[in-house]
């Protein structure tokens, strides 16, 4: 449809469409990448517009303009969100934050809680219907659009055609500016790559195949998102998309197979990034933009199952208390979509969120795991809200788990340097016991290296890992779910109480080099437990004395078997020659195990209850030829 003949009095400049616009207007400007540039500038450059209030979601252009005094005083900015290039102004009181939920804003609109005058949208040209695209700007825009008396369209070309709730018809508008220009772009800047992409690598492994993701703006969802490359079937349901989904998406690894809520659909709100992505989702029906009542309603995102919320946040307490827009009394960001996908997570089945965060920030300077939020620090995010908290140096668990836990998730992923000062303010605020040892104060990435998984022959899936000290509450229910039988046979005394003093000794002799434990956990409704664990501990003749508990229910699955020689490859690394077990007379399944893997183990029976059994390694020559005669005889 050419609008120039269809509704040739609607067509104007942008001088005699904002003409219209009276003083003490209340003005609505479209989002982000997707804001009428143009009708901006010529709205500034407009002296006969005055004591004008504007209301932003996300602003680029009127970042150019808030340091002119002139600017300031005709207009008075109100965002929803602060951007990058707003922050400065945000800083310095020029721009008036609104913060609220965004699933929460449109509304806002409609109940003429917020009444706007006009709105200042930028729109595709009609197809021949007559329906105009809002593309890459949906969001509150549609909102915004549909609650102004009067509505200003900047119609650009290079706007993209998007699919769902952003068709507009040109009766819908009131007057048109015909305008082509590039569309706003913006690639977050790389900042600490490796901490980025060791945080992906943590997230990654919480990401299970057919899993439906959201995930926010930033350099660090970028590193996120490229780890996710060796998943199967992930579906989206976001409020953001960037240029970092279009390399999961060629490759297949976004599917929207498994989508619960309309599946086979990229569900999002807008979109930011290059014109390579607007040009991938021009006309693209993978990808279905709605508002942001819908998008980003937590009662709408509990429709997908396994939904996974990842977000990013400022600092988190050792209770588990989020900030996210402020720093101190600083307002940085923005409330944003963080809260909605985080309760609509919780109520997800099989879903769950993740709070993806640096661990230090001002070059290592400051912690971003603190003791309590900083002086005026906002409070979006509860205690109750968080689940997973993830940094460069591991996953902290804080569902279901007291303040003790808590404290003990977070110090172990805080960056070394701050965790014993952590420890030690959590004691004088009475949140963990006065005895209780700090995590240790080395970078643990080695121990991912000793993880791994095995399907038993039962179907169960067990994953081992190394035991760590927020454990002590897993590995306490483990000792009570035990029979006295096998504590008998582990400990030789019928062994009643596993105190927190017992638990402490275990951990203050775990270096994960001269001693070390791994942990088999099994997944168990939201949450896993502890099933089997095997130790050992140098006896100071270079060897290391090693000793197993498998609860019954997982005995006489090979649990121990696949344990031994994962705990014989560590001791190796780390200079033993050989193992060293004492076993009861009556644990022949111990026995057994032992004398299949060491063959030519030295048995010392002597005269009491037990049996020494001196186990030496092959050494690696010995080993690889074995390995290799194995493989030549199969």
């Amino acid at each position: 449809m050419d609008i120039r003949e269809h509704c040739p009095g609607k067509v104007v400049t942008a001088q005699e469409a904002l003409s219209k616009i009276k003083n003490g207007s209340r003005i609505f400007i479209g989002t982000g990448c997707g804001e009428p540039q143009h009708l901006i500038r010529t709205m500034v450059k407009n002296p006969i517009i005055q004591d004008a209030v504007i209301y932003q979601m996300l602003s680029f252009t009127l970042s150019k303009y808030v340091d002119d005094p002139d600017f300031l005083k005709r207009f008075a900015l109100k965002l929803f969100f602060i951007s990058t290039s707003m922050r400065k102004a945000a800083f310095e009181g020029k721009i008036d934050y609104l913060p609220a939920y965004l699933s929460q804003i449109p509304n806002m609109f409609s109940s003429q809680r917020i009444g706007l005058d006009v709105a200042l949208v930028q729109v595709s040209p009609p197809d021949r219907f007559g329906y105009c695209s809002l593309g890459v700007s949906v969001d509150i825009t549609r909102a915004g659009l549909d609650n102004a008396r009067m509505v200003i369209a900047q119609v650009n070309p290079r706007t993209p055609r998007t699919w769902g709730d952003c068709i507009v018809h040109v009766d819908e508008i009131d007057y048109f500016v015909p305008f082509e220009e590039p569309l706003v772009e913006d690639l977050p800047l790389v900042k600490n790559q490796e901490v980025a992409s060791r945080i992906g690598y943590y997230v990654s492994q919480l990401v299970e195949d057919g899993a439906t993701i959201q995930i926010g703006f930033g350099h660090l969802p970028n590193a996120i998102l490229s780890h996710l490359m060796d998943k199967k079937d992930l579906g989206v349901h976001t409020q953001v998309i960037t240029d970092a989904f279009i390399p999961l998406l060629e490759n297949k690894v976004i599917t929207n197979r498994k989508k619960t809520l309309l599946p086979g659909r990229v569900v999002a709100s807008l979109c930011m990034g290059s014109e390579n992505l607007y040009r991938f989702m021009d006309d693209n029906p993978t990808f279905y933009l709605r508002s942001s009542d819908f998008v980003n309603d937590p009662t709408v995102i509990a429709r997908n199952d396994n939904l996974i919320s990842i977000s990013s946040a400022l600092e988190v307490d050792l209770t588990g208390q989020v900030c996210t827009d402020s720093m101190g009394y600083l307002f940085y960001s923005g409330i944003g979509d963080q809260v909605d996908f985080l309760r609509g997570s919780s109520m997800s089945k099989g879903g769950f969120s993740i709070i993806a965060i640096p661990s230090t920030a001002q070059k290592g300077r400051v912690s971003r795991i603190v003791p309590s939020l900083s002086e005026g620090a906002g409070v979006a995010t509860t205690r109750g809200d968080v689940n997973f908290v993830v940094t460069e140096y591991g996953i902290a668990e804080l569902k279901g788990k007291s303040i003790y836990q808590r404290v003990m998730e977070l110090a172990q992923i805080a960056h070394p340097k701050f965790r014993e000062e952590l420890i030690e303010v959590a004691k004088k605020r009475h949140y963990i016991f006065a005895d209780q040892l700090p995590p240790a104060q080395d970078d643990l990435i080695f121990l991912e290296g000793y993880k791994s998984r095995v399907t038993l022959p039962n179907g169960r899936t067990i994953e081992f890992r190394p035991l760590l000290p927020s454990d002590e509450f897993a590995y306490r229910n483990f000792f009570y779910s035990l029979k006295e039988e096998t504590i008998y046979l582990r400990f030789f005394y019928k062994m009643k109480l596993f105190s927190h003093e017992h638990a402490q000794q275990q951990w203050s002799s775990v270096d994960y080099r001269k001693n070390m434990s791994i942990i088999g956990l099994v997944q168990k409704g939201g949450h896993q437990e502890i099933v089997a664990i095997g130790t050992y501990a140098d006896d100071g003749n270079g060897r290391a004395e090693v000793a197993f508990v498998v609860r019954e229910d997982f005995q006489g699955q090979g649990v121990t078997s696949h344990l031994l020689p994962q705990l014989e490859a560590i001791a190796k690394e780390n200079g033993f020659r050989g193992f060293v077990a004492t076993v009861l007379r009556e644990n022949q399944a111990m026995l057994h195990v032992f004398k299949k893997r060491y063959p030519h183990a030295t048995i010392d029976i002597g005269g009491g209850i037990d049996i020494t059994v001196i186990m030496d390694f092959k050494p690696e020559a010995d080993a690889k030829a074995a390995k290799t005669q194995d493989a030549t005889a199969e």
